[in-house]
């Protein structure tokens, strides 16, 4: 069957229909990770999103158990070519039989270079994804252009408080979407980890007495998460040390009175330089965020940048003026992607005392 992915600026591509046949309005972002594609589809920040993989063939070792949360986030999903006969000893499917059993749309069979073209070159733009051959444009594109991912946090936050037992610091981990490996990460250095809804009070969190309180990452514009912002500025007031990743770091930011701002294509995938500034080292990072905190706002009584991409000079992270408080823009827990940055774990649970 045949399907079409038109963008708000009119272009139009043609392509074969995977997965689900249901028409969607979405965010089109690209995604330049060469593996780890169900990591990506499970990852609670693309949520509001349809997904363009740059990487040519997808889906060559099928579904495996390797996924960020229980169910796939994405709006669509577009590639250049669909593998439909995966080849691995942990298979458990196809990616055409997940995208239909989870009602996601799809496009195969398009040119994904020059549509990550436009994307660059036009910025991030809605588009359709239908299968609708009598389409018309005229009604589609101001559709397209009216489009809003709105407050989606609220849709891939958890609904009740969970706990993974360990010996070691007691973490407070907020979600707004996080990915499983940041429990996991923390888990696996004897960390306890209890998880918390998204709109889950300061009180509440702090009269639990944490040693430690994590942000996680998430989906949308951060400006959107107005409560959320307000509880973490009280966390921000106490004297609990604190770690944040991706959109737990804007959110920190606002609430300490700095500015985001959108980026024009965002980064995702899994090869993104990143500097410490305190060292000068450099590594290679996972990432996938649309938007960034603003370091022309920033007040330097406050925080101070800790990290920059090496490729276009953004912020990649902040340390907070006498706080124990850091955060990242990137994704040092990967999944998928390099482990490079996994040591900031250790230096989380450093600056809770350590598990001694």
């Amino acid at each position: 069957m045949k399907a079409f992915l038109i963008l708000e600026d009119g272009n139009v591509f043609t392509g074969t229909s995977i997965g689900s046949t249901r028409e969607v309005i979405s965010e089109i972002v690209f995604n330049t990770s060469m593996t780890g594609y169900l990591e990506v589809l499970t990852d609670p920040s693309y949520a509001g999103q349809a997904v363009v993989m740059t990487y040519p063939l997808i889906g060559n070792y099928g579904i495996t158990p390797d996924m960020e949360s229980e169910r796939p986030w994405p709006d669509g999903y577009i590639v250049r070519e669909l593998s439909r006969m995966p080849s691995n000893f942990r298979c458990e499917g196809t990616i055409q039989d997940f995208l239909e059993k989870n009602d996601i749309p799809g496009v195969t069979g398009i040119d994904t270079r020059a549509l990550t073209k436009i994307l660059r070159e036009k910025g991030t733009m809605n588009g359709m994804i239908t299968t609708n051959e009598n389409y018309n444009l005229d009604e589609i594109i101001p559709k397209l252009k009216a489009y809003t991912t709105g407050n989606v946090v609220d849709k891939v936050t958890c609904t009740e408080k969970k706990v993974l037992k360990g010996q070691g610091k007691r973490v407070a981990l907020m979600d707004f979407g996080a990915k499983n490996n940041i429990a996991k990460s923390l888990n696996e250095r004897g960390c306890e980890v209890t998880i918390y809804p998204a709109h889950t009070t300061a009180e509440e969190i702090l009269g639990d007495n944490p040693d430690g309180i994590m942000l996680s990452n998430g989906p949308g514009d951060p400006k959107e998460c107005v409560d959320i912002i307000k509880e973490i500025k009280k966390l921000y007031d106490s004297n609990v040390p604190i770690f944040a990743i991706c959109l737990g770091h804007q959110l920190m930011a606002l609430a300490t009175g700095a500015d985001t701002h959108k980026m024009k294509y965002g980064h995702r995938g899994g090869n993104h330089p990143v500097k410490d500034l305190a060292t000068g080292r450099v590594y290679i990072s996972s990432q996938n965020h649309g938007y960034v905190v603003d370091t022309d706002k920033l007040d330097p009584n406050v925080a101070e940048p800790a990290f920059i991409n090496v490729n276009d000079g953004t912020n990649e992270g902040l340390k907070y003026v006498n706080k124990n408080i850091f955060t990242v823009q990137f994704h040092p827990e990967a999944c998928p992607g390099p482990q490079d940055s996994a040591y900031l774990f250790d230096r989380f649970i450093n600056m809770m005392g350590g598990n001694q």
